[in-house]
């Protein structure tokens, strides 16, 4: 399983040398939020981490060296971790990617908090008990933890189910989507890899599952911007979806939203020398401690009182929204008409997101391999940092919210500026899948023997509009998936003039009113 200033460089030596890691320029580009004038580093903000072991906690196991990596809490599943018992490299690789303070080999957030649970034996617990594990996580701080990371999965070999497949209905995945709504927390999840991988719960609603890129050619030190070949989030169109159901999800709904970097990255192992990993086990942890500087950005707003924002900045559909809008998908040639994108990244066919069906075909709105693109942590703050705007008056360039719509109807949002002809207009839309639990002795959590109800998705649809025509821009300015809990737009603007953003309740299968995080940027 698995830029800088040039004064700022020279000043120091070990973040020029980082820049080219997967934290760097060459990667998510996270370095940079940690120097002035930002200085984000994920203070105060906690995040979790599941897995089938733990990484150690210096002074509680003697494995450890070094206190490069200092956890805020590590368990056994709902419980304090015994010493010495439990401990994984490989979840000290995955915490490596998220809070390490060494000078050569930081990590993405190492100022947040960080509270690790292993599931232990998978010969004595399964899906109930990793159920368990991620409720005891996201129950944390307070119940304030804002990101979980999975880097690990069930196979469909384990699961009770009869013939089992990937349609959201494994109780490990019901589990994710309810605990994501009810405990306001974003899961980030390994994406599947390699044949007869672990699937579930890759096929969440409510979380973000990313997939891993590599240095294209393998050159050392170059630009992380291709599709791994082990990632298997394409098999359906490859293996004209034998394999459907199987190892991807059911039908025509798209698993991956994201890609982060995760070949060949060098991490710390408990004993605090260096390794190099590759999978998407190192890949999503990028992504959990994104949301760690994006938040201590946001709470600084907070606590300043700032306008246009509010709490609605926790919001995990917000980070969906924010990260994916955000990605990168083909390189900006300096024009801003591709909004400023700093990477162009390819799939396994060396094509672009351009090249795909996710940007011809209004009803699918995730690449197969890439999903929205790869996740740049720096674009990401830029989105964020704009703040909440509602559609009651004219919207900048670029911005979110956190909104609500009612069935049968839509939200408008005008924006202020007019569009230029051939420049791309980028909107993301996310929304729940709702899950509810059996809550059989009425404790308001998840214990052992209880079950979830999948009460179903509601069909929103995400539309460019022009406000002279008050007609949609062009069917790829349009995303109307009827099965996917995001919509996409990424589309060059057809005639210059003023538009306006449409989100629209088309179908209502559960609740009348349906709340949603947006993300847009544009010229």
């Amino acid at each position: 399983m698995g830029g800088l200033s040039a004064i700022s460089l020279a000043s120091n030596p070990v973040l020029a040398l980082q820049t080219a890691t997967s934290i760097g320029e060459s990667g998510i580009d996270a370095l940079r939020l940690h120097q002035l004038p930002y200085d984000l580093i994920g203070r105060k903000i906690s995040i979790g981490q599941v897995e089938i072991g733990r990484p150690g906690q210096y002074g509680l196991d003697k494995a450890v060296s070094g206190r490069a990596i200092a956890l805020a809490g590590v368990f056994l599943r709902d419980r304090p971790a015994k010493a010495n018992a439990n401990l994984d490299p490989h979840a000290q690789n995955v915490a490596s990617v998220m809070i390490s303070s060494d000078k050569a080999i930081r990590g993405v957030a190492p100022g947040a908090r960080l509270y690790s649970t292993a599931v232990g034996s998978l010969k004595t617990g399964g899906q109930p008990e990793e159920c368990l594990s991620a409720q005891h996580v996201a129950m944390q701080n307070g119940g304030d933890v804002r990101a979980i990371n999975f880097s690990f999965g069930e196979t469909l070999e384990r699961d009770p189910r009869l013939n089992a497949r990937l349609d959201g209905n494994a109780l490990l995945t019901q589990c994710i989507d309810w605990s994501s709504r009810f405990h306001n927390v974003l899961y980030a999840i390994a994406g599947n890899q390699g044949k007869g991988g672990i699937p579930i719960p890759t096929d969440n609603y409510n979380g973000i599952n990313v997939a891993f890129s590599s240095r294209r050619d393998g050159i050392k030190d170059g630009v992380f911007d291709k599709v791994d070949v082990s990632n298997i989030s394409d098999i359906k169109v490859g293996l004209a979806g034998r394999l459907n159901g199987k190892e991807v999800n059911l039908g025509i709904r798209r698993a991956i939203g994201l890609v982060a970097p995760g070949s060949n990255i060098s991490l710390l192992n408990p004993n605090g020398k260096v390794t190099k990993v590759t999978g998407t086990s190192f890949a999503v942890p990028h992504v959990t401690a994104t949301v760690a500087l994006l938040q201590e950005y946001g709470d600084k707003q907070l606590r300043a009182k700032t306008n246009n924002w509010s709490l609605n900045a926790r919001r995990q559909e917000v980070m969906k929204a924010v990260m994916l809008n955000s990605a990168d998908k083909v390189q900006d040639s300096g024009d801003s008409l591709r909004l400023g994108m700093t990477k162009t990244i390819i799939d396994k066919q060396n094509q672009d997101w351009t090249a795909s069906d996710a940007y011809s075909d209004p009803k699918i709105p995730l690449h197969a391999q890439m999903g929205t693109g790869q996740l740049n942590a720096f674009r990401a703050f830029q989105q964020f940092s704009l703040g909440e705007w509602q559609p009651a008056a004219a919207i900048p360039a670029i911005g979110w919210d956190y909104g609500s719509v009612s069935a049968n109807s839509v939200q408008e949002y005008v924006l202020a500026k007019p569009l230029g002809q051939g420049s791309f207009v980028s909107v993301t839309l996310a929304w729940n899948r709702l899950v509810e639990l059996n809550d059989n002795n009425k404790n308001q959590q998840y214990d052992l023997g209880e079950t979830f109800s999948d009460r179903g998705l509601n069909n929103l649809d995400l539309y460019l509009v022009s406000t002279e025509s008050n007609n949609a821009a062009s069917s790829i300015c349009t995303s109307i998936s009827a099965v996917d809990s995001v919509e996409h737009i990424f589309c060059p603007v057809p005639t210059p003039g003023k538009y306006k953003i449409r989100v629209q309740y088309s179908q209502q299968v559960n609740e009348a009113t349906q709340a949603y995080a947006l993300a847009w940027w544009t010229p």
